[in-house]
């Protein structure tokens, strides 16, 4: 199965040319790391960046260059800074291209919950409803179980809902996904996964069609 680093990089393979692209906090921020050189991709971080780079080595670090995760970033030649009005003008206006998200759970009707557990404190909901709500290409980067090996894809969310029926594929680190038609289509299996694991780490309804290939990562 995939580590982290292996979902974003397979996520990556979804960047076309051109494309304007948000990164959610977590596993999406790598995905800058893995783009191909050949295209020119402009990365957009919600808390005012577009233009972001891979993340900087270590002792190259500025402090006051970060994303919405407060994590240190590069940032590429011609890259601006705004406010967050302007960033979400961005946002709500559709000016996204692909939407790249963690999740704590799917439901295979494309609902996506990724920003609370009930009983532990949160900020608030952020910018993940707007991103949601907004973006018509939507891919969610996450473990497709939890620590207790329960499927965390489901057939309808147990947490608080950050959008509705909104996720259009899901890269985990067993398989890739598509959501359509309320169910779960097998695209992909990471490499070594059998197709036998990936239907048992799943709750939701998932369809089988033909050989799966292997993820090529």
């Amino acid at each position: 199965m995939l580590d982290k680093n292996g979902i974003a990089k397979r996520i990556a393979q979804e960047v076309q040319d051109g494309f304007y692209v948000n990164l959610g906090i977590g596993i999406p921020t790598l995905v800058a790391n893995y783009v191909r050189d050949d295209i020119e991709v402009e990365f957009q971080s919600e808390n005012g960046v577009l233009g972001m780079g891979p993340f900087p080595f270590e002792g190259e670090e500025d402090a006051d260059i970060i994303n919405a995760g407060k994590q240190t970033i590069t940032t590429m030649p011609g890259a601006s800074f705004f406010d967050s009005s302007m960033s979400f003008a961005m946002i709500r206006g559709k000016h996204v291209d692909l939407t790249i998200l963690g999740a704590m759970e799917v439901a295979e009707n494309g609902d996506i919950a990724n920003w609370k557990i009930p009983g532990k404190m949160v900020k608030g909901m952020g910018g993940a409803m707007d991103l949601v709500a907004s973006a018509e290409n939507i891919i969610v980067a996450m473990m497709h179980t939890n620590k207790r090996g329960e499927s965390k894809i489901l057939k309808k969310c147990s947490l608080p809902l950050t959008g509705v029926g909104c996720v259009t594929k899901v890269v985990t680190n067993l398989a890739v996904l598509e959501v359509k038609n309320n169910q779960f289509y097998l695209l992909e299996r990471a490499p070594g996964v059998s197709v036998e694991e990936i239907q048992k780490a799943t709750e939701g309804t998932l369809m089988i069609d033909g050989e799966i290939p292997e993820m090529d990562v």
